[in-house]
């Protein structure tokens, strides 16, 4: 997710738990019945139930991620750049204790770094560390990756020196900070690789060369990002991680040039996002298209939902090898709380039915184009959103 990019149930909604009227609507007790979903056969394998295990997540976002920080030297005011807050333990238990199982770490590394060789700022690199015992110390698993450094790992053949450059020099030192964290720390090798400033940034075009040249790039930076990580050994050796294909959308992992890494360890996990339906989930109000509304009893508006989800789980899921879904959610658009909470549960329920975890994006306050995903209040440590929250947590769990 970019800073800048851009349940009518089966039955009658449950009167709301902290409220009624527009906004008021609670989850309706039940399970996958309400929407009609039937479970998926999982296979035995040991990498799905490792996934089970992550329920559901919540990223803290807009916040280590943050890269216009007007040349702040302090890593309490970078992580505060864009939402005016520092990350506190409370908050990350809060979190927690509101049901979700895992937090994902969205970190920018490239404007913490110095000299050819891009060494990490110790106090920048320390802090990071900080919230991820936060997280870890609670009992929480932490997803911890390389976000918006695009420009340092450009998937082009031209730029693949410097990629590559980069990539090992950054994972290398995360790997060996955190070499001895247990199975709760799974690293993500790269967040929304793709051609940035490209008419094909977004669009994953295989008839363009651009376009099949960036995904063998993509592979081959997967690749190196998971031989950097496994040769820090001791914990590091069979850690879980997670690689994406081309900006981490459905089209690119199940893109037929989309290569997992070999990994001696076979823990590899298909990190892909989704903000479906798009006109929904994440269109921006400027644009021509968006709707307010959502519900899960209209196939056109679940179609774009239940289709990736199906997908992944034929090509992934069927197969043993894992797949989390680490960026999804909704705005706000016009108060609309009660299609949010049917989006919510719809999905949550269909991802799980197929065996795969998804970490709602929270950006905690609105962006200039209109991003409203945060449900958290970090300074009340509060759900401002607490339908949304109940859907969540109720449809990851559902069995």
């Amino acid at each position: 997710m970019k800073h800048f990019k851009s349940l009518l149930f089966i039955g009658v909604l449950a009167v709301a738990l902290c409220g009624c009227g527009r906004g008021g609507m609670a989850v309706k007790a039940g399970n996958y019945s309400d929407f009609n979903i039937l479970k998926k056969n999982l296979p035995d394998d040991e990498r799905l139930k490792f996934t089970e295990k992550l329920k559901c997540g919540w990223n803290l976002g807009n916040t280590f991620d943050a890269t216009d920080d007007s040349g702040n030297a302090d890593p309490a005011g970078l992580e505060s750049a864009w939402v005016g807050i520092k990350t506190s333990e409370d908050m990350i238990k809060a979190v927690h204790k509101a049901g979700f199982e895992t937090l994902r770490l969205p970190v920018s590394w490239h404007n913490h770094v110095s000299g050819d060789d891009y060494t990490i700022d110790k106090a920048w690199l320390d802090r990071v560390q900080e919230v991820v015992d936060y997280a870890i110390n609670d009992g929480m698993y932490v997803i911890l990756n390389i976000h918006h450094d695009e420009q340092e790992f450009f998937p082009s053949s031209d730029r693949m020196d410097s990629s590559r450059k980069y990539v090992s020099s950054i994972w290398s030192q995360i790997a060996e900070r955190f070499k001895s964290y247990n199975e709760h720390l799974i690293f993500e090798t790269l967040n929304e690789p793709r051609l940035v400033g490209s008419p094909n940034e977004w669009n994953l075009n295989m008839g363009a060369k651009e376009c099949l040249d960036s995904v063998r790039c993509i592979n081959e930076l997967n690749q190196l990002a998971v031989d950097t990580i496994r040769k820090t050994g001791n914990n590091n050796a069979d850690r879980y991680i997670m690689a994406p294909g081309y900006c981490a959308s459905p089209d690119g992992a199940l893109d037929g040039n989309f290569v997992l890494p070999d990994d001696p360890a076979d823990h590899m996990i298909v990190s892909v996002h989704s903000y479906a339906p798009y006109e929904f989930a994440l269109k921006p109000d400027s644009e021509e298209g968006t709707t307010d509304a959502f519900s899960h009893s209209k196939s056109s508006d679940t179609a774009p939902v239940k289709d990736v989800a199906e997908k992944l789980y034929v090509k992934f899921i069927s197969k043993g090898i894992p797949v989390v879904v680490g960026e999804y959610g909704s705005v706000e658009r016009n108060g609309n709380t009660e299609a949010r909470v049917d989006h919510a549960g719809y999905f949550n329920a269909k991802y799980r039915s197929c065996g795969i975890p998804c970490c709602w994006w929270d950006n905690y306050i609105s962006s200039g184009n209109g991003e409203r995903f945060g449900i958290f209040d970090r300074k009340e440590l509060t759900f401002n959103a607490p339908e949304i929250l109940e859907a969540i947590i109720k449809y990851s769990n559902a069995k």
